[in-house]
C-alpha cells in the first residue's frame, strides 16, 4: 500500500498527457499546474513500509506533477514516451515497488533522479529555485533551496531561439548567457514546467 503512487500517480498524469494531445503543449503544462493548488503537503507521499500504511492522497496530482518535472528536465519526449511505454512492457502482469520504478527511470534516462524521487515521494518541502543575474546580463547565477541535500532536479529552458539545460544544487552556481538565453529564464515559464517555486533575488 505505501506505494500506491505507482499507479495512481501515472494515472493522474495521463490526464495531462491526454490535455496536451488535443488541445496542445500549453493546455498541458496549464493542466499540470491547475492541480497544484489541491497538493496538500502535510503528509509524505510514500509513507512506513509493512505497518498495512497508505500514503497520502498527494500520490495523484503531486505524483503527475513530479513525473511532468521529470519529463521537461529530460528534454526528450521520445525518451520519456520510450519509458513509460517500456515499464508497461518490462513489467507486465507484475506487482513492482516504487524503487524498481525509480530505479528503470533513472536507468533508461542516464540520470540519477533518486533525489527528485526522494524529495517530491518522502518530504515535504516544495524546492524553490533562486536566480539572479549579473549587473551586465551576461551570468545568470542560481541555486536551490528549500530542499534536501543532493537535490538535483535538471532545469531544461527553451524557446524557438535557445536552449539552456543546468542542474542547479544548494550551492550558488552560475553560466554564461548567450544574448537570447537570458528570456528563457521567466517566472511562469519554470513554474509551469516545474513543480518547483521560483525566486528572482536581488543580489548587489
Amino acid at each position: 500500500m505505501a506505494d500506491m503512487w505507482v499507479h495512481e500517480g501515472f494515472t493522474n498524469y495521463s490526464e495531462t498527457l491526454f490535455t496536451e494531445y488535443h488541445f496542445g503543449k500549453k493546455a498541458g503544462n496549464e493542466y499540470n499546474f491547475g492541480i497544484r493548488p489541491e497538493i496538500g503537503n502535510k503528509t509524505t507521499i510514500i509513507p512506513a513500509y509493512n505497518v498495512n500504511a497508505q500514503g497520502s492522497g498527494d500520490m495523484y496530482n503531486k505524483g503527475g506533477n513530479m513525473l511532468h518535472a521529470i519529463r521537461h528536465s529530460m528534454d526528450n519526449d521520445v525518451l520519456f514516451r520510450n519509458i513509460l511505454r517500456g515499464l508497461n512492457k518490462d513489467f507486465y502482469h507484475q506487482t513492482v515497488t516504487s524503487k524498481q520504478v525509480e530505479q528503470y527511470i533513472s536507468r533508461h534516462a542516464g540520470f540519477n533522479y533518486q533525489k527528485v524521487f526522494n524529495q517530491y515521494l518522502r518530504n515535504l518541502e516544495i524546492p524553490s529555485f533562486e536566480y539572479y543575474f549579473s549587473n551586465d546580463g551576461r551570468t545568470v547565477n542560481y541555486r536551490y533551496q528549500n530542499c534536501i541535500d543532493g537535490f538535483n532536479l535538471p532545469l531544461s529552458l527553451n524557446n524557438e531561439k535557445a536552449k539552456v539545460r543546468i542542474v542547479p544544487s544548494k550551492k550558488w552556481q552560475h553560466k554564461k548567457l548567450k544574448m537570447d538565453e537570458k528570456l528563457l529564464f521567466e517566472k511562469e515559464f519554470i513554474t509551469f514546467n516545474y513543480y518547483i517555486k521560483v525566486k528572482p533575488v536581488n543580489k548587489k
